[in-house]
């Protein structure tokens, strides 16, 4: 099966108004930015977007959020996008806040093949309203779903042709979890290698979960806010 690609246009050609769409990165680190521009451009619209946040007003998932691309986002942070934060408020946007870890586990739960879970997080919150509640060893627990996607789009730092990733430190954040529970996975990477320039022991994820891999370009790698401390003088 080949799965190198030429390009984000091509890899998510087949992503239609509605798709459910989850895209790895935390803030600004490691998002697919290719991938992103690219259904800016193709203009894909009513998008349930699985992401920990949804970028900067002017860069990430903030582009798709301007265009009015997104639907629904299903996330756990909204602090550093303003546009987000107003299509919230106004009833623009439908939002499903879900805390990290619980958010991080619903993706694992999906690759594992796994329907459902408990966990003691958001109860007695909003978060807890409509779920079931058990006990165990007398806390109550919260059950959730697994939480898959249409199309799992990740950014690692090297693939090879076969579609093995290696992801370069925090980088890899949500993403080894999101590729796995993709019905298609898209990965882009820096460099894209062939089949045993990897050492299998660095690999993070496995190319029997990746569908269409291409070496993108022009990453920015921004950062949302720098902070610096001041130099002291002795």
């Amino acid at each position: 099966m080949k799965k190198v690609v030429n390009g984000a246009d091509e890899a998510i050609r087949d992503i239609r108004d509605g798709a459910v769409v989850m895209l790895g990165g935390f803030g600004l680190c490691g998002i697919p930015e290719n991938c992103i521009a690219a259904l800016a451009r193709k203009g894909v619209g009513q998008l349930t977007c699985i992401s920990n946040n949804a970028g900067v007003d002017d860069f990430g998932l903030g582009l798709l959020l301007k265009t009015r691309q997104i639907r629904k986002m299903i996330s756990s942070y909204v602090g550093e996008n303003e546009e987000f934060e107003r299509q919230l408020l106004s009833g623009e946007l439908d939002v499903d806040l879900i805390p990290q870890g619980t958010l991080a586990t619903r993706i694992q739960m999906a690759a594992m093949g796994i329907p459902a879970f408990f966990t003691p997080a958001g109860y007695g919150t909003e978060v807890a309203q409509g779920k079931e509640v058990r006990e165990f060893g007398g806390k109550p627990y919260l059950m959730e779903y697994a939480l898959a996607a249409d199309f799992a789009i990740v950014k690692a730092w090297k693939g090879d042709t076969m579609g093995n990733l290696l992801f370069q430190k925090t980088t890899r954040n949500f993403s080894t979890s999101m590729a796995k529970a993709g019905t298609i996975t898209i990965a882009e990477v820096e460099h894209l290698v062939q089949p045993g320039e990897l050492y299998p022991d660095q690999v993070h994820v496995a190319g029997i979960y990746v569908h269409r891999i291409f070496q993108g370009s022009g990453y920015e790698r921004r950062i949302e806010r720098r902070t610096v401390r001041l130099k002291q003088n002795h």
